[in-house]
């Protein structure tokens, strides 16, 4: 029998608890805890992105600092804004909203955000440490998917994990956290010769490819732990994971859904690694 791992009501749980504890910052230290964020142009998925992370912001105490700049934005005028967030003392996170538009250089405007103020983790920096196993800020959404193993006392150390996937966002800090954690890790990626064959390998099975229910029952070991990182659309416009959920589950020990799965912990593990971008600012 499967279970769910409910990653909307976990994430309520973390955000309360960390309520708290910003409130007890906020007592202690005088000061509110700033997330700068940044949006470039209309895009309308990245607006709705944007609204999120601020309502998280009003959720949890954080005082958001939100920069809507226009589409014809020039590259010395982000860049600027940048410079100015990353000295600005009551900015404790810096968030730049992707993708920007195509006129502009994302890897260069991103190297100007401080590493300590680096709250998504892609910083080379942040990823350098984490493949070092050492303090830094990690990627929020493979963060939020070892607080989910956790929450269901899911132990990975000696286990066989496998990650579909590669991209710097989740996959790669996704592969780094589990081997951390003493997995054994294969990655997974388009190029991948007998893919089902490695699925088949895994007692924990993280789904990252981008690809609307990719990850069919015959891919699956059974008994194993499979979270579905995807969000994708159906045939018929419903909201889907990687993962053929219905036909995945009940081949597994645990299964996280789409929607209300690895989503809501996303944002939420932002909220945290500002929290924690201010302690370590004040340390």
């Amino acid at each position: 029998m499967y279970k769910v791992i409910d990653g909307k009501a976990l994430a309520e749980n973390l955000r309360s608890d960390l309520k708290k504890k910003i409130s007890e910052y906020k007592y202690k230290y005088g000061e509110d805890i700033g997330l700068a964020v940044v949006l470039v142009g209309n895009n309308p998925a990245s607006q709705v992105y944007v609204r999120n992370k601020i309502k998280a912001c009003e959720e949890v105490g954080v005082k958001s600092y939100a920069y809507y700049l226009p589409e014809e934005t020039s590259q010395n005028e982000l860049e600027d804004l940048l410079h100015s967030l990353a000295e600005d003392k009551n900015i404790h996170g810096i968030l730049v909203q992707l993708p920007l538009p195509k006129h502009l250089n994302a890897e260069s405007a991103l190297k100007i955000i401080p590493f300590e103020k680096d709250v998504d983790g892609f910083s080379a920096e942040n990823v350098g440490k984490l493949s070092q196993n050492a303090q830094c800020l990690v990627a929020c959404t493979p963060n939020g998917v070892m607080k989910m193993l956790e929450s269901e006392n899911i132990s990975v150390r000696g286990k066989k994990a496998v990650v579909i996937g590669r991209s710097d966002i989740v996959g790669k800090p996704m592969a780094m956290l589990l081997l951390n954690a003493d997995a054994t890790v294969t990655v997974c990626h388009s190029k991948t010769q007998n893919l089902k064959e490695e699925c088949l390998q895994a007692d924990i099975l993280v789904a990252a490819v981008g690809k609307a229910k990719f990850v069919t029952a015959d891919m699956v070991k059974q008994g194993a732990v499979v979270i579905d990182v995807g969000m994708n659309r159906d045939e018929n416009g419903k909201l889907c994971g990687d993962v053929d959920f219905d036909a995945v589950k009940e081949k597994c020990s645990y299964i996280t859904p789409v929607p209300k799965g690895v989503g809501p912990m996303t944002i939420t593990m932002l909220m945290y690694n500002t929290y924690i971008a201010a302690l370590r600012s004040r340390s």
